[in-house]
């Protein structure tokens, strides 16, 4: 059995919005409203779904950069929230990220050597061990040394990438957290930049939680995938199996939508457009998320919200109606009701 790096449990992120009145009970933008998932040793956990789905939060607040409303965050057992300062140090050291846009990303008054160099002078690294990790990394990520004193504008978007990735790698971490990290570059580009990660993870072991929007760039490079859907999970499986036996009728419509190169097969596959507008997250349904653009809705979705079972090997699902077809039965059919998913 694979052996978790990082998990994490029930986790929310919710952000109260500002609405200028003295009384009243503010609103909540939910975010995040109950996530788990599990990253493994060596292994890439991708994380799709639509735009303001929650995805990049959900690795804002792994990383530290959202607060957390409740849940745990899990490092190989140990609540990230208990450690103590110089063991958080430590950790940050373990967990790095690879943001979207490397522009925005890099500093453009400093040069690479600088830029690459930033984590190991935060981390007191001498000078002469800057110098020398600087050209190991340009190497590891296919960089020329002669690019060394270049600043971020004089570099093609895929060598800033590039140098992005080699900052990350500075304190040889453990985990990097890829949030739409190539969805800025040229499609060519990011064919080798994907590569390229795929080959720093068998020479380096690193784990990756790998966030997008591009079903067809997480196939390439996850070995699970995770569905999300206004701030909750509503599908997990290995990939192979999520692109050949998706279960959730939300995940049927992002595959659907997915371009296939051979036309003849484009043109005959079937498709499962999405209906309906996302709901106002500040006003979240009682029941399941989706029920508002689902084609598959019965009496009582609206009311009772599905909570993910395992319906095969490796395989989550949170939806009443497909996992009754499957199992037999689903919580609408104990007519139980649930505690309120708001609180």
């Amino acid at each position: 059995m694979s052996e978790a790096l990082l998990s994490v449990r029930g986790l929310k992120v919710h952000f109260p919005v500002a609405t200028g009145k003295l009384f009243g009970e503010t609103p909540l933008v939910r975010a995040v409203d109950g996530v788990d998932l599990t990253l493994n040793k060596g292994e890439t956990l991708g994380i799709v779904g639509e735009s303001g789905c929650g995805k990049s939060t959900t690795g804002n607040a792994i990383l530290g950069l959202a607060p957390v409303t409740a849940g745990e965050i899990l490092f190989e057992g140990r609540d990230v929230a208990t450690l103590t300062g110089r063991e958080r140090q430590a950790l940050w050291r373990d967990l790095q990220v690879v943001f979207q846009d490397p522009v925005s990303a890099l500093n453009p008054k400093r040069t690479i050597a600088q830029s690459i160099a930033e984590p190991l002078a935060i981390h007191d690294a001498t000078r002469a061990r800057r110098q020398a990790r600087v050209d190991e990394l340009m190497a590891l990520v296919g960089l020329r040394s002669g690019l060394r004193d270049r600043y971020p504008n004089e570099l093609s978007g895929g060598q800033r990438q590039r140098v992005v990735i080699a900052r990350a790698l500075a304190l040889e971490p453990r985990i990097v957290i890829c949030d739409e990290a190539v969805s800025a570059l040229d499609v060519s580009i990011q064919s080798q930049v994907l590569n390229l990660l795929l080959r720093l993870q068998r020479d380096l072991g690193l784990s990756y939680l790998f966030i997008s929007h591009d079903l067809s760039v997480v196939r390439h490079i996850a070995d699970r995938i995770v569905v999300m859907y206004l701030g909750t999970v509503v599908e997990e499986a290995p990939t192979d199996t999520l692109f050949s036996r998706a279960l959730h009728p939300y995940t049927e419509a992002l595959l659907s939508a997915v371009p296939i190169p051979d036309p003849a097969i484009e043109r005959s596959k079937t498709k499962s457009p999405l209906q309906g507008d996302v709901p106002n997250p500040m006003d979240m349904p009682r029941g399941c998320p989706f029920v508002s653009r689902c084609p598959l809705r019965e009496a009582g979705c609206e009311d009772v919200r599905p909570v993910p079972v395992i319906v095969a090997s490796g395989h989550r699902l949170a939806c009443h109606v497909r996992e009754r077809e499957i199992t037999g039965r689903s919580a609408l059919d104990t007519a139980r009701t649930p505690e309120d998913p708001l609180t």
